[in-house]
This record gives structure tokens, sequence and C-alpha cells, in this order.
């Protein structure tokens, strides 16, 4: 049985420049086919716009206030949120509150940087 305590997960900073612990995912588990991750944006920031061609993510806010843009669609998003993001859609989300945006980040298959695919502002 794999269980991981958050506390005992090293963050890092994915591609598209939010630091996230990977709870459970090949890396570190039986998991093989998705990755479930705690991601944190400070106040004020944005990742970078970006897309994954092979990976679909869900996004589920936690804690504080932000914007997530899909597309050309805009929307304000917080506690008990849940986002579809379908693979090859550009997507970015900023912290737009007065606290850190804490949310999980699922992914299927499981993220890897090289299906990251970055865009200019």
């Amino acid at each position: 049985m794999d269980v991981i305590n958050i506390a005992d997960v090293e963050a890092f900073t994915t591609k598209d420049g939010s630091e996230i612990r990977e709870l459970l995912a090949e890396r570190n588990s039986c998991i093989r086919n998705q990755s479930l991750a705690d991601a944190r944006l400070p106040v004020g920031a944005t990742t970078t716009r970006h897309y994954h061609p092979h990976t679909e993510e869900i996004y589920y806010i936690l804690e504080g206030t932000g914007s997530m843009r899909i597309g050309d669609e805009l929307r304000t998003v917080g506690p008990g949120d849940a986002i579809a993001i379908p693979p090859g859609a550009i997507h970015q989300i900023e912290n737009t509150g007065r606290e850190v945006l804490k949310f999980l980040c699922c992914c299927a298959p499981g993220y890897q940087h090289e299906d990251t695919v970055l865009l200019e502002s």
C-alpha cells in the first residue's frame, strides 16, 4: 500500500512555473497511468501559458482565488472549483487573491516535463 504524506514530499518547480509536491505518480508509487500533485502559486504569480499534447488535467482549488484561462475563456476560480483541461488546450492560472493559491493537479497520463509546451506571453 502506498500512502504518502505531503510533509514527506519535496517541492519542485514545473516547467510552467508552479511549485508542486508530487503525491502519487510512477516516480514514487505503484501508480502508472496518472499523477496527483499539490500545487501552489504565490500571491500575484501566474503560470506560463502552455499546453500538454497528450495529457489531460484536472485542477481542484483548495484555497485562495485565481483567474483561470483555457483558450479564449477566462473564469474566476476558488475553493471547491474543479477545472477540466483537455489535451492540447492552452491554459494559464493566475493567483489574484491575497493568499497562496493551493490546488490539486491530477494528470493522465502522469505529469512529465516533456509533455509541456510553453508559449510566449
